[in-house]
């Protein structure tokens, strides 16, 4: 029965992510939703700047925290393993809700604002084209793994747990992050930039920096020398040019 209730909960988790992920692209696209980065109750630039700030550290702190090692190790010791990764990630669909809900935008000054209908679709394109190459990046890394349903899973089969891999496909073997760098795309794309939603933009620019800073010193810890020639071989976000050169040793990845 155990296993038949976390399996639930895992799917639950996995679905709420499933839908806040779609807010999120609404959200930040200024689309279908009601309140977005830059639609929703009006307030006073210096309160819409702290405001958002605070969800924005808000939201920062709980994705970093809950993913190291450290605290998963605590964790652990209230929450079965095998329901970790779903937690995390209720944990984080609950921080983003606050901050879809709380958000206040800030309008003016605009930064830009493309009306060429050619420069405008260019700029719509690289936004789909950002969440497109996030989204595929989460499957090449093991998709059902990374929202918590192989854990779930292999509990309600009484299997050991999945293991994490060091693999590099696709997207990986030229940049060690793509998932990071389909999201900055996103963020920074739109025709229309706020002060708003450069605020928003250059918020989660550096949680991704920082975040990055924290992740791969995990790797590094769980991968050793592995990992290590990867990250001197293969550019963080984007892929690194490469000159021809006899003395340089050529790095193939796995």
């Amino acid at each position: 029965m155990r296993g038949w209730l976390g399996f639930l909960y895992g799917v639950a988790a996995y679905v709420a992510s499933l839908a806040t992920l779609a807010w999120l692209v609404g959200f930040t696209g200024d689309l279908v939703v009601r309140r977005s980065v830059d639609a929703g109750p009006a307030a006073s630039t210096s309160e819409a700047v702290v405001v958002d700030l605070l969800l924005l550290a808000l939201f920062g702190v709980q994705h970093s925290v809950m993913a190291r090692r450290g605290f998963k190790r605590v964790w652990t010791r209230f929450v079965p393993p095998a329901l970790e990764r779903s937690t995390f990630v209720l944990a984080t669909c609950a921080a983003l809700a606050v901050l879809f809900r709380f958000w206040v935008p800030i309008p003016a000054p605009v930064v830009w604002d493309v009306e060429q209908g050619a420069g405008r679709a260019l700029l719509w394109a690289l936004f789909g084209l950002g969440w497109l190459l996030a989204l595929v990046s989460t499957f090449l890394i093991d998709h059902f793994e990374l929202f918590g349903l192989s854990h779930v899973t292999a509990r309600l089969r009484r299997r050991a747990l999945p293991e994490g891999r060091f693999e590099t496909p696709l997207f990986y073997r030229h940049v060690r992050h793509p998932l990071y760098a389909g999201l900055l795309v996103a963020f920074w794309s739109g025709p229309v930039m706020t002060a708003g939603r450069l605020l928003f933009a250059l918020g989660c620019t550096a949680y991704i920096l920082i975040g990055i800073a924290f992740e791969e010193r995990d790797l590094l810890h769980r991968f050793g020398e592995r990992y290590r020639s990867y990250r001197d071989h293969v550019g963080m976000l984007f892929p690194r040019v490469r000159w021809p050169s006899r003395s340089r040793s050529r790095y193939t990845p796995s």
